[in-house]
């Protein structure tokens, strides 16, 4: 594709990400799908993962910070009796034990023992610095390092199904969960072991999967119709932070917004972030209000009626 093909195209697409793709190849092919000049992820699935990663084109992807710190919800199979060395199904198997008798309650007991604030310690298997090397790498090598435990907040962990070496849960919880390690935890607690074994994403607040669409889907529709037709499946660009307080402002408001500085607003609220809109319906992007009442842009975009 040459650079004349690049086209400009905003919005989020809601990707159903498949099983043994990377974060970044899929968008790679979103983005050479759209033909669209810029494009970026809001969080890496693993290959092993499925399901939502939304991939935000062109201006969008200046609004991705706050779905990358959003709170997330997944599907996760746990095989049980069996430890590997990455927490899931793509490790080499460092242990197998037989499962024993184990009783939704006792399951059930040990799930609530991982809702809250819980500490967790990154695995090796991950994509966390160390020296500025990605731990993966070293792990890669036979190397191990010591980790400081990260605090995350499990929302809500709920049993959905059980059998003699499988339990599959439901999960909803902070950014920088990671469930490898969650399972590997639930498996120690319950005597066993365990891994992940399947694992899909089914939230991204504020996003649910009722609007994915697969990687599939879009490729057909491109050979048949065109990029543009692509652009049927794209989100605003103010969805991103539709669960926000809304900001109106017009005339002069509206005007020292666009050039960056902060205003008084009527009707806002007395902390926190919030989306900024000119008059109804054109979105400028997202503010903050300041401890003497005026709201600050923080990220605008280019105007454009949402």
């Amino acid at each position: 594709m040459t650079a004349r093909s690049h086209r400009s195209v905003d919005g989020v697409l809601l990707l159903d990400k498949p099983v043994g793709l990377t974060s970044n190849a899929a968008l790679q092919t979103v983005k050479r799908l759209y033909q669209a000049k810029k494009a970026g992820h809001t969080g890496s699935l693993d290959p092993l993962a499925s399901g939502l990663l939304p991939v935000c084109l062109g201006e969008a992807t200046k609004l991705s910070g706050p779905l990358l710190n959003a709170d997330k919800a997944y599907r996760f199979t746990c095989r049980l009796g069996v430890t590997t060395t990455t927490g899931d199904a793509e490790g080499e198997i460092v242990v197998s034990r037989p499962v024993g008798p184990l009783d939704r309650a006792r399951i059930e007991a040990a799930l609530r023992r991982f809702v809250g604030p819980i500490q967790q310690i990154p695995p090796m298997y991950s994509a966390v610095k160390r020296d500025g090397q990605p731990l993966y790498k070293l792990a890669r090598k036979g190397i191990e390092v010591e980790r400081a435990p990260r605090e995350v907040t499990v929302h809500e962990l709920r049993l959905l199904r059980q059998d003699a070496e499988e339990l599959e849960c439901e999960l909803r919880c902070s950014k920088g969960t990671y469930v490898r390690t969650l399972a590997v935890d639930l498996g120690a607690a319950l005597g066993c072991g365990a891994h992940v074994s399947a694992l899909r994403r089914t939230a991204v607040e504020p996003y649910d999967a009722t609007r994915m669409v697969a990687l599939e889907a879009l490729r057909e529709c491109a050979e048949r119709d065109g990029p543009t037709a692509l652009d049927r499946w794209l989100l605003p660009l103010d969805s991103t932070v539709a669960h926000w307080p809304a900001i109106r402002v017009a005339g002069d408001s509206a005007f020292y917004l666009r050039q960056g500085q902060a205003v008084l607003a009527p009707r806002a609220p007395a902390q926190g972030w919030v989306r900024l809109y000119e008059g109804e319906q054109r979105f400028l992007g997202i503010g903050e209000i300041l401890d003497d009442g005026r709201v600050a842009p923080r990220r605008l975009v280019r105007c454009r009626d949402t």
